[in-house]
């Protein structure tokens, strides 16, 4: 390692890093105190960071993980390395290998600490984690190199390596979003023909087959927002993030298009949840340009998605069909009210749920906080919470099971 950081190319930003540093000078000098330098510096940012086990090799794969290189910068843009760049990777990790695996021999207790070492809350980082299981079964440099690249165009770099789900500004670009909600697929009861149709479009979307943007349009609390969210924490390791966007942000989404473009390496899912307009309201002429017909196409890495209660997006009141002053353009007006959601080659309605339904809902969750009701019990408590709420859907269920779980567990 003493020579580590004059040889490395690819990881250059090593040289930055205050651990790496402190190791370096430590080698170098052969001095006690710098070595307790090296030592606090690592204790301090492996417990910031979580990181466990043999403290120094979890360090450096940590910051293989972050992806803070030429390579992994490429695959972000491009989608692959480049032969060249591959080549200069397997030289770096000539150097960097010997350290994934390697146990700091230290006097005394201080050994048994940094090599097998617990934190006080552990890292929860994915990327990291997934690395660190890698690597382990790399038998030399060349082979952590190949799998390394793998690595990253599975998860990517910097915070789209650390993120599945973002918000956007036209200022602040890509935000990612700390609390995203870690909902899946099989925690969504009920709904199976809705849930296989948007798999299979965005499972067709990550194959680089053709996909359709889609429309999830029903009642509320359905389960349409939490169907789009599942997918971003289900397909994260294959490269699908989740860029949320409003209503009020529509006229930023070609600069949001132009960001996403620059980012060929993943896939994403542009999400508009809750869309509708009001009559007079024109953005909705502004986002069918967007979708199609444009004079800038959708990127072939993105696609959009959208939630509604309201299948023409629209909203049309009795005043607006009994206005015969412009009867005579009606059809003209209807059309362009309908054009928008056809603009969505694929729509899935979500209808509420029947009550067989409703009650497997709250059973589902019930059994995931470790209770079972007997069936007379589940329908006389689901069905009395029901009348007194607004009807039936996974969303009056789950709320049910927040209220029972708060009096009873």
């Amino acid at each position: 390692m003493g020579k580590m950081l004059g040889q490395l190319l690819i990881f250059r930003d090593f040289a930055k890093d205050k651990v790496i540093r402190a190791y370096d000078a430590a080698e170098n000098s052969g001095d006690v105190k710098e070595r307790h330098v090296f030592f606090h510096e690592l204790i301090s940012n492996g417990e910031l960071l979580g990181l466990s086990g043999k403290l120094f090799p979890a360090y450096l794969i940590y910051l293989l993980a972050k992806g803070n290189n030429m390579i992994a910068d490429n695959i972000q843009r491009y989608g692959n390395a480049g032969e060249s760049m591959e080549r200069l990777l397997e030289m770096d990790m000539q150097s960097i290998y010997p350290h994934l695996s390697r146990k700091l021999i230290e006097e005394g207790e201080i050994n048994e600490i940094l090599n097998e070492y617990k934190p006080a809350k552990k890292c929860h980082f994915d990327a990291y984690n997934e690395l660190l299981r890698t690597m382990e079964t790399a038998s030399s440099a060349n082979e952590a190199a190949k799998l390394l690249i793998e690595h990253y165009k599975r998860f990517g770099a910097g915070k789209l390596a650390y993120y599945r789900a973002f918000c956007w500004s036209t200022n602040t670009g890509l935000t990612g979003i700390d609390y995203f909600e870690k909902i899946n697929m099989q925690d969504l009861i009920g709904y199976d023909k809705q849930k296989k149709m948007l798999i299979n479009n965005t499972l067709a979307f990550l194959a680089n087959k053709p996909a359709n943007n889609i429309l999830l349009v029903g009642a509320r609390g359905t389960g349409k927002s939490s169907g789009v969210k599942a997918l971003a924490n289900e397909y994260y390791q294959k490269g699908l993030r989740l860029v949320q966007i409003t209503r009020d942000q529509i006229k930023t989404i070609p600069a949001l298009m132009k960001c996403l473009r620059s980012l060929a390496g993943y896939k994403f899912i542009v999400f508009l949840d809750d869309l509708s307009f009001n009559e007079g309201e024109l953005d909705y002429k502004y986002l069918k340009s967007v979708i199609e017909g444009g004079v800038s196409s959708v990127p072939q890495n993105v696609l959009l998605y959208a939630t509604s209660n309201r299948r023409h997006l629209i909203r049309e009141t009795w005043q607006d069909r009994d206005d015969m002053q412009e009867e005579i353009h009606r059809n003209d007006s209807v059309n362009e009210s309908i054009s928008l959601s056809d603009r969505f080659g694929l729509i899935i309605n979500y209808d509420a749920p029947d009550q067989e339904e409703y009650l497997s809902i709250i059973k589902h969750y019930l059994q995931k906080a470790g209770i079972e009701l007997n069936s007379e019990e589940l329908r006389i408590e689901g069905l009395h919470w029901e009348l007194t709420h607004s009807g039936r859907s996974g969303r009056i269920a789950r709320q049910f099971v927040n209220w029972y779980l708060g009096q009873h567990k």
